[in-house]
């Protein structure tokens, strides 16, 4: 019996929350504790989180560029356990060596559940006529950004510590997969085989889309990973800890959405620029004005428009493609990788150096703004 697109789409959330909202962005609320009882520096939770992002780049890479070894239905079910067991056991360790190992892994884990859930469930949705549902699927990313910050806030407050978080994540994440298995199997059909591949990989468009996409990998990440501790560093809206992160998940929920239907009014490049500038503007609010509505705006427009540019940034790159769009979308992909990987990195060590997370976020906004500049053209 066919499956009914809504449970394709159903699991399609589940996964990208698992993977991507849960395995890959639970990092940010766990973050405050982890420092306040491992008293690393800044610089090193900042690698610890690179860690993460150069898995996702080797994985996403891997999995355009290349078919996977094996029998394909096995590797959706599996990335999804291994984002869930990377997840756990990081409360299991308090060695830098091991943390790095399993936030690699746990990014490889998450970018090949973004590309073979996306390949899976917007393939099937389309044979069924409903890619209207499409939205539903990547706004998993948001909704498990929301659980697994309500998930950290309980916990904080009945007195759990870092490793209980992380423990109780991997968990949720586990189940998460178990359900992803009941409503979505199968396996994505291979990409069509054209007889003339042609990309427009010399077009400056293409280039500069490629920069812009690579300087919103920068941009958003800086506050993406350090948000929860911002706050919790300003005395002033320390209060908000537990729940800022839950703000960022339910404004990125709807976000692809939004941004999709923007950009079918304006046209991609236009709403990206738009999208960038706004999401300069929440970047800048997390330093700049450092009370309950400075940091609530950072929420809601670092939330609500970071899966809204990664769509349209491959949407644009798609556009601006004749044939198999794999090495357009692995060089935007390499990109942002390369973005997001140099984020933390210079966000801890300026911080350690300066004493506060000013300096890269004025840098991260400024790359958005050029990145603003750049698709506009």
């Amino acid at each position: 019996m066919s499956q009914r697109p809504i449970s394709i789409a159903l699991g399609g959330l589940i996964a990208m929350a698992v993977a991507i909202g849960i395995g890959r962005f639970v990092y940010t609320p766990i973050l405050p504790p982890m420092m306040t009882a491992l008293g690393f520096s800044k610089a090193t939770f900042g690698l610890i989180a690179s860690a993460n992002f150069a898995g996702y780049l080797i994985g996403a890479l891997g999995a355009t560029r290349a078919a996977l070894p094996g029998p394909q239905q096995l590797w959706l079910p599996g990335a999804l356990v291994l984002s869930a067991i990377t997840t756990g056991a990081m409360g299991l360790t308090t060695s830098v060596a091991a943390f790095l190992v399993l936030r690699f892994l746990g990014g490889v884990a998450s970018a090949l559940v973004l590309i073979l859930s996306s390949a899976l469930v917007l393939g099937r949705l389309a044979t069924a006529r409903r890619s209207g549902l499409a939205a539903l699927h990547f706004g998993g990313v948001g909704v498990g950004i929301a659980v697994s910050a309500a998930l950290v806030a309980v916990q904080r407050a009945e007195g759990a510590d870092w490793a209980s978080m992380w423990l109780g994540s991997g968990a949720v994440s586990l189940l998460g997969a178990v359900a992803v298995a009941l409503l979505v199997s199968g396996q994505p059909a291979g990409p069509a085989v054209e007889e003339d591949v042609v990309t427009a990989a010399h077009d400056p468009r293409l280039r500069r889309m490629t920069a812009a996409y690579g300087l919103f990998g920068f941009g958003y990440v800086i506050t993406a990973t350090f948000l929860v501790a911002i706050v919790r560093a300003t005395p002033a809206i320390r209060p908000l800890e537990p729940v800022i992160w839950i703000v960022v998940g339910l404004a990125a929920a709807p976000s692809v959405w939004l941004w999709t239907v923007v950009g079918r009014r304006i046209g991609i490049p236009a709403a990206f620029a738009v999208a960038a500038l706004a999401e300069a503007v929440g970047v800048l609010a997390s330093v700049v004005v450092p009370n309950t509505v400075g940091i609530c705006i950072a929420a809601v427009l670092v939330g609500g428009t970071f899966m809204g540019l990664t769509a349209l940034g491959l949407m644009r790159g798609r556009d601006l493609t004749i044939g198999d769009p794999r090495p357009v979308m692995a060089a935007m992909t390499g990109a942002f990788g390369v973005g997001q990987i140099v984020g933390p990195l210079l966000a801890g060590v300026l911080s350690d150096a300066l004493g506060g997370f000013t300096v890269p976020s004025l840098a991260a906004a400024g790359g958005l703004v050029v990145a603003a500049w750049l698709a506009r053209r």
